[in-house]
Formats: C-alpha cells, structure tokens, sequence
C-alpha cells in the first residue's frame, strides 16, 4: 500500500516551477545587450542632432548679444572702473584690447538674466528679478540678455553682480583676439592685450587706430559656476580665465566705427 504523505510530496514537487539556469540567464543578458546596442546606435544620433541645434540657436543668440553691447555705450560704462569711454567703438576696442591679455578681471561674460521691465536702471537695462513668485514670463518678468565686465557701477552696485542673482542658463566667458591681415589673409594676432593698425603700429587706444574695423575672433568658453566670488577669485576664476584653451564654439566678429 502506498503512503498517501509520499504521494502528495511527490505531486508537489512536480507542479513546483523550475528555476532559469546560469546559462540561460547568460543568454538573456546578451540578448539585452545586444538591443541595447541597437537602441543606443539608432537614438543616439537624433539626441545629438537635437543638441547641436541648441547649441546652434544658443550660440547665435550669444553672439548677438555681444555685438549689440559692444556698439552701444551704457552709462555705467562710461564710469567704468577698468577703462572709461566717450563712444562705442572706443568701448569695443577697449573690451577687445583688455579683454585679450592675460587678466582675468577685464574679461567679457554673456548671460541672461531675469529682468523687471517695470522697474529700469540708468543704463537702460531691467533690474533683475530675484525671486519670481506667480510672476509669467513676459508679463511679470523679461529675460534679458547682456554682455557685462566686472566693475560696472551703478549706486555704489556691481551690476554684473545684480544680474548674477537672477541668471537664467549658463554664463559664459570670453576671449578675443585681434584678425590681422598677414600674406594676404585674416589670421590671429600673436599679441595678446594689444590693438595693431593695418602698418602693424600698436594703437594703445581708439583715437590711434586708424582702420574702420577691427576684425576679432571671439572664443566662448564656460563657468563652471555662476556665483560673483566664483568670478573674483584668482584661484577659482583666474586661473581658469588662464588655462581656457577649448572653447565651447568661437565666432569672428567685427566692430565698426
């Protein structure tokens, strides 16, 4: 007679599901590398197209925005700490000279910012908007696009150091370099802080360059961070003002009278 126990541990044991083996678990992780291998090849391509396309509209944007500040002469620079000027020319020339050499603390940032168009400063541009709150955008708030130095002052204010508190997006840095005729052709100027007329005399100022136009190359290089100390700093800021050496993207420009 057989025991009853036996046989239900028997059925039991039967009806139990069997466990993958190792070999078949090898197998499925290759099958799933395998499609994500495919799926990587194929996607891939579009994400970067997609960022090419931002970056592209970006870097149009960034460029426009230093050639408009560059031609137009706001009061607060014409009490600039670094260098004064009468006229935009000269306010470029002297941003393309200073911003050329080797100290960081005349060099060039981009930016937006968020910006009260209720609330304007002498130089025409917004106060930055800090805190939004139900505020929509461009309603209660404009983002403004600006091309500042540090040490411009307004009421005993470093407007760089305003706009930072409302930053939209990335701050970038630059640094151009003069295009001089050579054989023939537009090439970068191998001195750097330094303006040459077309007879390769230094012009130490815009009264004494005597061309029309200053060609420049203009790199836009990255922060890291976007804060104003960050920016002060010799050992944060100034040494990678310093050590820059590949730009994010680089555009030649030029600057008439």
């Amino acid at each position: 007679m057989k025991n009853p126990n036996q046989t239900h541990f028997r059925f039991r044991r039967l009806r139990q599901p069997a466990a993958f083996t190792l070999t078949e678990t090898v197998i499925a992780i290759g099958v799933l590398a395998v499609l994500l291998t495919g799926f990587i090849a194929v996607f891939t391509p579009a994400a970067q197209g997609i960022r090419r396309a931002i970056s592209s509209e970006q870097a149009d944007r960034l460029t426009t925005t230093l050639e408009m500040e560059m031609a137009t002469l706001r009061s607060s620079q014409k009490t600039d700490t670094l260098a004064a000027a009468n006229t935009g020319f000269q306010k470029a020339f002297e941003w393309i000279k200073a911003g050329s050499g080797p100290d960081y603390k005349n060099a060039i940032f981009v930016y937006q910012y968020r910006g009260d168009p209720s609330s304007i400063r002498a130089d025409g541009t917004p106060r930055p908007l800090i805190v939004i709150g139900d505020k929509e955008p461009g309603k209660g708030y404009i983002v403004q696009s600006m091309a500042r130095r540090v040490g411009e002052i307004e009421n005993g204010e470093d407007l760089l150091e305003q706009d930072l508190k409302a930053i939209e997006g990335s701050v970038f840095f630059i640094k151009p370099t003069q295009l001089v005729y050579k054989d023939g052709e537009l090439t970068l100027s191998l001195t750097p802080g330094a303006i040459a007329n077309a007879d390769e005399t230094q012009a130490d100022d815009a009264s004494l360059y005597k061309e029309a136009v200053i060609a420049f190359s203009a790199e836009f290089h990255g922060l890291p961070t976007k804060t104003f100390n960050y920016i002060k700093s010799n050992e944060g800021f100034g040494k990678r003002f310093t050590n820059a050496k590949n730009p994010i993207f680089t555009r030649n420009l030029a600057v008439r009278r």
